[in-house]
């Protein structure tokens, strides 16, 4: 049997404790992380998670141990591959994706990156005097040139194209343009918790999108039973006010007084006798003289609402209790 150093025992160990002790498993991609930036990362994410890195191989044989006692957990062995770190937490994984995302930054080229999304310059002006750089700038494929006595831009071009390496020539011209088209930060690959793995399509989600879909959901579910006269503690409130308001407009509809419909009856009658009245004039008294001289069209027309305004009174209108609604339908129908 081939002998196994102690430290890697240790190691072994070490990282599938750690994996048994936590709800949360996570694989994290640290290519491109400058050591002294990857330390400082790992100080802040100390008191949320473990960080673990070693040669992958050992990392490998402590998930298929860790795994004995949390089946599934072998499924993450599939994120492994290239410089990636083992992260055991206790935390939501949602919660550490975003964690995870917010130690992303900016940062400059290396030649043979291969460019995230297309590296395009703009036209205008650079803060540079007339000098060399514009032969640099030519060089690597800016349209630059001197005009007023300055450095510009002749028009925007794309320098890389998505997918493509950057060479080293434009990789040292970019950061004097202050482009910085690399992301340098811990990329979580998937997490496993509870038998299940996320990947990060799964993961990366806006952080009230649940609670969005939620509020949602319920707006609807209550519409649709105020729609369909379902009764539950939550509409039943919309269901009283509805009924009032449809009781009232039938009360008016067919003439019948009730304390709710009697001011609406009164002044909708005597409309119709005004609308009536003014056809002959002649036969009408003093008294109906004196209300179609007084009639509202004959004034300036008031100034429409504010949406606010008529927002508020809608608001107002709706505002019908359970016990008014009640009271209002048992003196519509007796």
């Amino acid at each position: 049997m081939a002998h196994v150093a102690p430290w890697k025992k240790e190691v072994v160990k070490e990282f599938t404790d750690a994996m048994k002790a936590h709800r949360v498993v996570a694989v994290v991609d640290l290519h491109g992380i400058p050591s002294a930036q990857l330390q400082t990362m790992r100080r802040g994410m100390r008191p949320k998670a473990s960080i673990m890195m070693s040669r992958n191989t050992l990392m490998d044989l402590a998930i298929d141990e860790a795994a004995k006692e949390k089946p599934g957990l072998e499924k993450i062995k599939e994120l492994m591959g290239g410089q990636v770190a083992i992260v055991a937490t206790d935390a939501n994984p949602f919660k550490l994706f975003r964690e995870m995302e917010s130690t992303k930054t900016a940062a400059p080229a290396k030649p043979g990156d291969i460019a995230p999304d297309d590296i395009e310059v703009k036209a205008g002006d650079t803060p540079f005097k007339p000098g060399p750089i514009v032969g640099e700038l030519q060089k690597v494929g800016i349209p630059a040139g001197i005009e007023g006595g300055k450095i510009v831009i002749k028009k925007d071009k794309v320098l890389v194209k998505k997918g493509d390496p950057i060479s080293a020539e434009l990789a040292a011209v970019l950061p004097k343009l202050e482009i910085l088209p690399m992301t340098v930060g811990m990329d979580l690959r998937g997490v496993f918790e509870d038998g299940l793995i996320y990947k990060k399509d799964v993961l990366d989600i806006p952080a009230d999108y649940y609670q969005s879909m939620l509020a949602l959901g319920a707006r609807n579910a209550l519409g649709l039973a105020v729609e369909i006269v379902y009764t539950t503690p939550e509409s039943i409130g919309p269901l009283m006010a509805k009924a009032y308001r449809e009781a009232v407009a039938v009360s008016v509809k067919g003439a019948i007084p009730t304390k709710d419909t009697i001011k609406i009856l009164l002044a909708k009658a005597e409309a119709n006798m005004l609308a009536v009245a003014s056809k002959t004039p002649e036969a009408s008294d003093e008294r109906v003289k004196q209300r179609l001289s007084s009639k509202p069209s004959s004034q300036a027309p008031a100034a429409p609402k504010k949406p606010a305004e008529a927002k508020q009174e809608e608001k107002k209108e709706e505002k019908v209790s359970e016990e008014d609604a009640a009271a209002g339908l048992g003196a519509l129908f007796g």
